[in-house]
């Protein structure tokens, strides 16, 4: 039996060698006809396809298959109900556009309308925030408000480690359900692959609703791996919201050696802004579990203060939209700067038209800095980061590495005027293939605080010049241009 199975196997694979040419040519034109991508991207799989026949094709499916997007995602609709509202701040939007006495709108209402219009993001401007830098400080404060939660908790997050962070949060959130208090925790599959089924269980058994988003029939290994949930989402009682970079792990409250301290920026919402992200939670909870939330109003009820007036709208962008929002969102504040354009992010790996739009406004200009990290969390990315910096510092811009541990913000600042902190970088992973979430604010007084923080970490920075980046050794340039030769596929 065993020689006749051999036997089997030495055929099909001797007739897969003298096919190869065919059978790759075969998976050549699925990639080039069945895909609506980028065509460096195209190109740099026909390069992988090449060199590692059948091995890349699989490879491709498991990063890739965008073929399969409108299969996987089109049960997640938005349940939203929304078409009046939208309709009316459409006409209010188009006539703020001309008001030469309110800044914010005659700049800016073209943009809130894109968001408006493209994803039906409603402009609130009943809004507070505060902003959090520190995340022993963010979590102090995000368990302080949820040992006060009466109704609900709501949470969402790409990584959840299980340490000592969380043991915190999780007898919080143990001890409010046994109150009656209802717990959601909404964690991405790959982002939480070592979370122990035991502590799963005890947090069921407390009566604590905590599901996977994209859950995979392997642990390490399945079709919708490169579709990951990057959101950081938590909404309390219909009061507050947090959303931005920090996931629940020891390294985000800085005690990892590796990264030392970790500076991040999330967004504590007061205000009907806390009802968009609600809604966003909502969406993706529906989506994993089919449980609708959406049949219940309590949930899109705001219940806070409605204490301040900054305009806000909550963006997403995801392999369910039909743009790539967060993206264009970055494009049109970039297309608009008069003055300055501030970018924090761990990860620099634009499109071509991001790139362009800094290169032509540095050489326009306007005040461009970019601020990465010094040490890398991923090298791959690191050094593709890198290349990129070169296009930058030959416009005019200004690069610059966080020296003082480990940057992880994501935010553009521009003209003071508006500003985006959320869970986007500034990659093509955020942009077409994690679902991701942004705050964009219309406000001079908010935005004008994060330029300040912005700028008190440049003191904690070094500089690259043009005469440091061309002094790079010659592996280091090496690295950098196989790093982004594969960006495409990141």
């Amino acid at each position: 039996m065993w020689d006749t199975l051999g036997d089997t196997l030495m055929e099909i694979w001797m007739w897969i060698w003298n096919n190869l040419v065919f059978i790759n040519l075969i998976f050549s034109i699925i990639i080039v006809f069945f895909q609506r991508r980028d065509p460096k991207a195209v190109w740099t799989w026909l390069l992988v396809l090449y060199f590692i026949p059948i091995v890349g094709f699989i490879l491709y499916l498991v990063i890739c298959q965008d073929m399969y997007k409108s299969h996987m995602f089109k049960v997640k609709e938005v349940e939203d109900g929304l078409n009046s509202t939208i309709s009316m701040q459409e006409e209010v939007l188009k006539t703020k556009a001309h008001d030469k006495d309110d800044f914010i709108y005659s700049e800016f209402a073209d943009l809130a309308l894109y968001n408006l219009e493209v994803e039906g993001a409603i402009l609130t401007d009943t809004n507070e925030l505060e902003i959090f830098t520190d995340g022993v400080d963010k979590f102090n404060d995000l368990i302080s408000e949820m040992k006060n939660a009466t109704d609900y908790i709501h949470m969402q997050y790409y990584i959840i480690r299980n340490d000592e962070l969380f043991d915190e949060i999780r007898k919080v959130l143990i001890e409010k359900a046994r109150q009656g208090v209802e717990v959601r925790i909404l964690y991405d599959a790959m982002g939480c692959r070592m979370f122990p089924g035991k502590l799963l269980k005890e947090l069921r058994a407390a009566g604590i609703e905590i599901t996977a988003f994209f859950p995979a029939s392997l642990k390490w290994f399945h079709l919708r791996l490169n579709y990951r949930n990057h959101r950081k989402i938590v909404v309390i009682d219909g009061k507050v919201a947090y959303v931005g970079g920090f996931n629940v792990g020891r390294e985000y409250i800085s005690k990892d050696p590796k990264f030392g301290y970790w500076r991040d920026t999330h967004l504590k919402v007061w205000g009907d802004a806390v009802m968009a992200l609600q809604m966003r939670f909502a969406l993706d909870w529906n989506f994993a579990t089919r449980k609708n939330l959406f049949t219940d109003s309590r949930y899109f009820t705001y219940n806070g203060e409605r204490k301040g007036c900054r305009r806000m709208q909550i963006i997403a962008s995801g392999p369910d939209a039909k743009t790539e929002n967060i993206r264009d969102t970055y494009l049109r504040m970039m297309h608009k700067a008069k003055k300055n354009i501030y970018i924090q992010t761990p990860y620099f790996i634009p499109d071509e038209s991001i790139l362009s739009a800094l290169t032509i406004a540095a050489k326009s200009g306007v005040d461009v800095r970019l601020m990465i990290p010094c040490k890398p969390d991923h090298p791959f990315v690191y050094w593709a980061t890198y290349s990129y910096m070169g296009d930058l510092l030959e416009a005019g811009a200004r690069c610059f590495t966080y020296q003082n541990g480990f940057i992880h913000a994501k935010g553009v600042m521009v003209d003071g005027a508006v500003s985006s902190y959320g869970t986007a970088n500034m990659d093509i992973r955020s942009f077409q293939l994690n679902f991701e979430v942004n705050a964009v604010i219309y406000d001079e007084e908010a935005t004008g605080m994060l330029e300040e923080i912005f700028l008190e970490d440049i003191k904690k920075c070094k500089e690259i010049t043009g005469k440091t980046y061309a002094g790079r050794p010659l592996i280091i340039r090496l690295k950098e241009q196989v790093c982004r030769l594969l960006s495409p596929l990141m």
